[in-house]
């Protein structure tokens, strides 16, 4: 009689288990059903009473997960994915899901981890290379996107993250490659257009600058005064005097009395042999500020160059007796810095 009850006790066990299991798989079903119709909320409701039948169901775990994700309920999607790891780690699926999840969430020490082990990342490369760039470890960075852009160049964002890399490693002229690219294959990103420009600027490439500058302006970008600043010393330095000298004036105007913006213009008037422009803002700058040794100087040297040397002389000699420093100028035949 007791070898009857334990074998009816197991039996209804066993019973209870397939029970449960017929459950879990009729509402997986239905789950499966839902999601495919778009019905993501019911999807995730059939999901979550599959499990609660079967907690040991990875694939219920991985297909709630999808759900989540359908429905931008990141951290419901990381909690799914997670949970199917630790029934099933060698799961590439799961690995795969858990790896651009950690990395679109910037939880980067583990988005390298399921990263490297993930077999099914075709983009493995191109994660990596963005997680050390944000990371700032700039020669692993190198590393991954130098191989992530060459098996494929359409890749803008990879393209441009390769390009922030080599300015970071203070290789500019591989950078603006690498822009170049990035731009030809978006371009939509008007602020990678003016970084772009700014880089050229930089190499004393002016009409590039230019290039770049107008095409940022052209894709949106918000002419803010450090822009038209930066875009109207281009034109001065490409020798576009005029429509320079335009739009530094506009500046101006903003700006009234900035003692360094007209000191920068004068310079770099007179740096393009533009001289009677050149004075002309040397000699407002010297009426605000008459005690400026360096612009004196500079007014000097101007009329100099214009072919007034006596003239010019005395008036670094003047300069040199404010302030003896500038002396070094004359036997170097340099400019004083600082203007």
């Amino acid at each position: 009689m007791k070898n009857f009850c334990c074998i009816l006790f197991f039996l209804v066990l066993s019973a209870v288990g397939f029970t449960q299991i017929d459950s879990s798989v009729y509402f997986f079903n239905k789950g499966l059903e839902e999601n495919k119709s778009g019905r993501f909320a019911v999807a995730e409701k059939y999901f979550s009473k599959s499990i609660l039948f079967r907690p040991d169901f990875t694939a219920a775990y991985i297909e709630k997960g999808k759900v989540n994700l359908s429905m931008h309920k990141i951290y419901d999607a990381l909690q799914s994915f997670s949970k199917a790891y630790e029934l099933d780690a060698a799961n590439e699926e799961v690995i795969k899901e858990l790896a651009g999840l950690y990395f679109n969430n910037r939880q980067y020490q583990q988005a390298i981890e399921f990263t490297k082990k993930c077999k099914l990342c075709n983009d493995a490369d191109r994660m990596l290379g963005m997680i050390y760039y944000n990371t700032e470890d700039y020669a692993k960075a190198l590393n991954y996107l130098e191989k992530a852009v060459s098996s494929n160049k359409s890749d803008a964002l990879a393209s441009y993250t390769l390009g922030r890399t080599y300015l970071e490693l203070e290789d500019e002229k591989k950078a603006i490659s690498q822009f170049i690219n990035a731009i030809d294959n978006d371009n939509t990103k008007n602020a990678w257009m003016y970084e772009l420009g700014l880089i050229y600027y930089n190499q004393e490439q002016y009409p590039n600058a230019l290039k770049y500058f107008q095409l940022a302006v052209n894709a949106g970008y918000n002419r803010t005064n450090d822009f038209n600043e930066n875009f109207g010393f281009a034109q001065l330095y490409a020798r576009d005097t005029d429509n320079g000298l335009k739009t530094l004036t506009s500046l101006l105007e903003k700006k009234p009395n900035n003692k360094e913006l007209l000191g920068n213009i004068a310079s770099a008037l007179y740096a393009t042999a533009k001289y009677d422009d050149a004075l002309s803002y040397y000699e407002k700058l010297l009426s605000l500020d008459p005690k400026n040794a360096s612009a004196l100087y500079m007014a000097g040297m101007t009329f100099q160059k214009k072919g007034e040397k006596e003239k010019g002389q005395k008036i670094c000699d003047k300069a040199i007796e404010m302030d003896p420093s500038l002396a070094k100028n004359r036997q170097k035949k340099d400019l004083p810095m600082g203007l």
